[in-house]
Formats: C-alpha cells, sequence, structure tokens
C-alpha cells in the first residue's frame, strides 16, 4: 500500500496499530486477490513491529501493533465478507454505491464491522471512534465522515442496546 497514514502515529496504541495493519492487509488482500493466511503471515513477518533503523510508518511499517488483535480483524473482515458486505452496500448513501468506494475505505469499513460483529468487542462507540481515527490517517476528505455515518447506522443494526433510543419527533 503507498500510502502510509500521515497524522495517525499510534505508537503507544497497540489495538489502533493493529486496526492501521489490518486495513492495510484487506487492501493488500484485497487488490493481490492472495489468501488470508498469506497475507497475515506476511503482515506478521514484514510488516509488523518494529525493525532496528527502520522508520516505522514512513517504511511502510506498523510498529507495536496488538498482533492477535490484528489476525482476528483481518480474519473476520474476510471470513464474513458475504455476510457484511449487503450491510455495508445498505448502509451507504445512495450516491456513494459500493463500487465508488475507494479500496482503503472500503477496507476501514470492512474491518470495522468486522469489529462491530464481535460479540465480545470493545463498545461500538469505541469501535467508531478507532476506525474514525483510522479514516482521518488515510483521507483528507468527505471519506471520514461517510465511515462515521455508516459505521454508526451498522452498529445501531448489530448492537442496538448499546444504542439509547433517542427522544422521539415531536
Amino acid at each position: 500500500m503507498g500510502r502510509a497514514p500521515g497524522r495517525l502515529r499510534p505508537s503507544d496504541r497497540p489495538r489502533t496499530a493493529a486496526r492501521v495493519a489490518a486495513v492495510q492487509a484487506l487492501f493488500q488482500g484485497e487488490q493481490a486477490q492472495d489468501n488470508l493466511e498469506t497475507v497475515i503471515d506476511q503482515f506478521v513477518r514484514h510488516r509488523l513491529g518494529q525493525l532496528p533503523g527502520s522508520g516505522g510508518y514512513e517504511d511502510g511499517r506498523v510498529p507495536h501493533a496488538d498482533v492477535p488483535l490484528f489476525a482476528r480483524i483481518v480474519r473476520a473482515a474476510t471470513t464474513q465478507q458475504d455476510a457484511t458486505d449487503p450491510l455495508l452496500a445498505e448502509a451507504l448513501p445512495a450516491d456513494w454505491p459500493m463500487l465508488r468506494l475507494d479500496p482503503v475505505l472500503r477496507a476501514v469499513l470492512r474491518a470495522g464491522i468486522a469489529e462491530l460483529s464481535m460479540a465480545d468487542g470493545p463498545p461500538a462507540r469505541v469501535v467508531i471512534n478507532e476506525y474514525l481515527d483510522v479514516a482521518h490517517g488515510f483521507f483528507d476528505g468527505d471519506e471520514p465522515r461517510l465511515a462515521n455515518g455508516v459505521l454508526d447506522r451498522i452498529a445501531r443494526q448489530l448492537r442496538p442496546s448499546e444504542f439509547s433510543p433517542g427522544p422521539g419527533p415531536g
């Protein structure tokens, strides 16, 4: 993946670093049509962690990533894609269909949905905020706002008990 997250430096946030790496791995897997386990193995061996003398994110590495979380997100996003892509397509605005999504944004959304699908995952609002941060690391335009809205809509479907009903109309 050519560009590293510009503003995102989660060196002291291993779970955030895992999410960044998961987005990059999902992007790579989709672009290269690589096998899921091959991509995970490549990332664990060559892209995660800090090498002596390397520049971290600038060299395409994701230092300090929580490797088990990284692998879990990538596996969930990939193995559940047939079930989650329809949710994603339905949650997108009519003027922004699935085919229009930037491949990196698609990876951000798939990773976020995968984590929202985990029954033992962090609270939905935490997941949404984390992926909003990740999206801001990759994009300067409307993409983070779109990611926020889509993930919020899907979180309310997948985890309705975490959202209190708002005041009714009137």
